[in-house]
């Protein structure tokens, strides 16, 4: 048992196609074993429900709303394991939106099979030759969405927000001790590299854990991992399936931020437009 403050965190690391059946299926292996690892908290990568190289009308084809089935099948697996779980969906928009586009979507699922929290990615993947934006709606720019377990506030972002500080600043400036961070992060050169500095460069500027989930290869570079507040890498993955955990511990946390007050002692501000 975690003592008070604490939370045993993972990350899984898995290769999702365009089976969202199967995709459903091996995930709830991999939480399984998470849960026998003593995780509370395990978070899944982007488009765990649905996963291609490059999108296209497909993807429109296989998004749901938040009742449908995938993401039903996600809170049964929370509920099933006593676990928080955070995947990525394909969100079919409802509504008036255009009938032709999704959201990429973050579900926070609980232990009692409710939603936690729901975030909608802000910035679409429209670099390195691929353009999100032809089938992605952008997300509203609401508050950020976070949870709470056991006193550890964590909160949301997706893949290429990382590449944004000023959005997890404002995720730093809620009370999050946590930045989960889905991905699937396309693999090309200097990637994994432009990953791992961004992800630790996140953590120290915010002195905040980072909890990253990136999907296997081929379809991401993998390198998931759980970063300290101070930068320290606690886990680590390679390209390949596997699940890494770590303690997410505020004594330790506030012991960092007592040495590195940075946030304390900012002089400017996000404002949002």
């Amino acid at each position: 048992m975690s003592p008070a403050g604490a939370v045993d965190i993972a990350v899984v690391q898995f290769a999702p196609g365009a089976d969202t059946v199967a995709n459903l299926t091996a995930l709830r292996a991999e939480v399984r074993a998470a849960s026998e690892l003593g995780a509370k908290v395990v978070i899944a990568p982007e488009y765990s429900m649905y996963a291609v190289t490059r999108l296209d009308e497909r993807v429109v084809k296989a998004a749901e709303p938040l009742t449908g089935p995938f993401v039903n099948g996600l809170r049964g697996i929370a509920a099933e394991f006593g676990v928080h779980l955070v995947a990525g969906v394909v969100e079919a928009p409802g509504g008036d939106q255009p009938a032709d586009r999704i959201y990429n979507t973050l579900v926070a699922a609980t232990p009692n099979a409710e939603f936690a929290a729901v975030y909608r990615k802000v910035h679409l993947y429209d670099a390195f030759g691929f353009q999100e934006s032809e089938l992605v709606l952008p997300g509203p720019l609401d508050p950020p969405q976070t949870f709470t377990v056991d006193g550890v506030v964590f909160g949301m972002q997706t893949c290429f927000d990382l590449r944004f500080p000023e959005g997890i600043r404002r995720i730093a400036d809620t009370g999050a001790h946590v930045l989960v961070l889905p991905a699937q992060w396309i693999p090309g050169p200097g990637k994994v590299d432009q990953w791992t500095t961004l992800l630790r460069a996140r953590a120290i500027e915010n002195t905040m854990y980072v909890a990253a989930s990136d999907q296997a290869a081929p379809r991401g570079s993998g390198a998931s991992m759980i970063i300290a507040p101070s930068g320290a890498v606690l886990a680590e993955l390679g390209d390949q399936p596997g699940i890494a955990t770590a303690r997410v511990d505020l004594d330790q946390l506030r012991e960092v931020r007592a040495t590195n007050p940075s946030l304390a002692l900012r002089r400017f501000g996000i404002r949002e437009e």
